[in-house]
């Protein structure tokens, strides 16, 4: 009997639609080691958050689907050469991390960080209220699912939304797509900068020091994609100086975030605690939009429908 081994708790519905699709597969689902590493070494495909799992994989193991978008924790080019296919959770963050998105946007011109301080302080003040993000520009870099939500949500703003693609493939929600480097052209007089790339060899340090200091001191830089994509250095120094105007920030180059880590400090920047994707409905996307539809595909022996990685670009 074939088996699957998913290191993930589930509800029981998800449990059963999973059997459902396999009926004459040996299915372990189960978070807790115990449950699932007896059966690493038979089993054929797995799926699960941590690449620590594929220590107690055997010779059988063909199929690793993993439980996060990103796929940069994985040793991919030794999963490659022993030819394991590879597919990530890609697109299941769309709805909560363009929310976390605004929710930055949001808090930043509306001052909502500043105004939950003073409510503790009772303390009844202005703050420095002035900014809007109607009519604003924003370029978002990334424009799979998280960058095409965050645009068609833009456009509800009125906002002038510039995509970034190296491929430049066309958007339906952009104004305009661009390659990265036209886009460094827009970046001076951006209000909003988002960061949704992956940490690839291409990406890491991508948002280098020359690169942010190519925005204005107007200029709001949200990463919700990698830390390591960023010069955290260079961007914490411009930050302090007053040269980038502010941060939304929810990854980070360590995390959790060391306490001595001056941007928790910054009174132009909002953290959250890489919990950007968090939803109720995490499990459920990613079992019924990819999980299901790739493990049916697979004993058909066909091609991985959604989000199987590609080994050059490394997602």
């Amino acid at each position: 009997m074939r088996t699957i081994v998913i290191a993930q708790d589930l509800q029981e519905e998800l449990i059963k639609k999973i059997k459902e699709a396999v009926p004459d597969w040996n299915v372990v689902i189960g978070r807790e080691e115990e449950t699932w590493k007896p059966w690493m070494p038979e089993a054929e495909a797995a799926a699960g958050w941590k690449a620590d799992m594929m220590e107690y994989a055997g010779e059988h193991l063909k199929w690793i689907q993993t439980w996060s978008a990103g796929v940069d924790h994985l040793p991919l080019d030794t999963y490659f050469k022993q030819g394991i296919q590879i597919s990530s959770a890609n697109g299941v963050h769309a709805a909560p991390i363009s929310e976390t998105i605004f929710a930055f946007m949001l808090g930043w011109t509306r001052r909502m960080s500043a105004y939950a301080k003073q409510q503790t302080e009772k303390k009844w003040h202005h703050a420095g209220l002035k900014h809007e993000i109607h009519g604003a520009s924003i370029v978002i870099y990334g424009m799979g699912a998280i960058g095409e939500e965050t645009a068609r949500l833009a456009k509800a703003f009125r906002m002038d939304v510039t995509g970034v693609r190296k491929s430049g493939a066309p958007s339906d929600y952009a104004d305009r797509i661009v390659t990265p480097e036209e886009a460094d052209q827009r970046l001076a007089k951006a209000d909003f900068v988002i960061n949704a790339l992956p940490l690839t060899k291409d990406t890491e340090q991508f948002f280098s020091e020359a690169r942010l200091r190519l925005m204005g001191k107007q200029t709001f830089f949200i990463n919700i994609g990698r830390g390591g994509t960023v010069d955290e250095a260079a961007m914490t120094e411009l930050l302090a100086q007053k040269q980038l105007g502010g941060a939304g920030l929810d990854v980070f180059q360590e995390e959790p975030l060391p306490e001595a880590n001056p941007l928790w400090e910054m009174d132009n920047v909002l953290i959250s605690p890489h919990t950007a994707g968090s939803t109720e409905f995490y499990n459920e996307r990613v079992v019924c939009d990819i999980l299901i539809p790739n493990l049916i595909a697979y004993t058909k022996g066909e091609i991985l429908p959604v989000n199987q990685v590609n080994q050059e670009n490394g997602y």
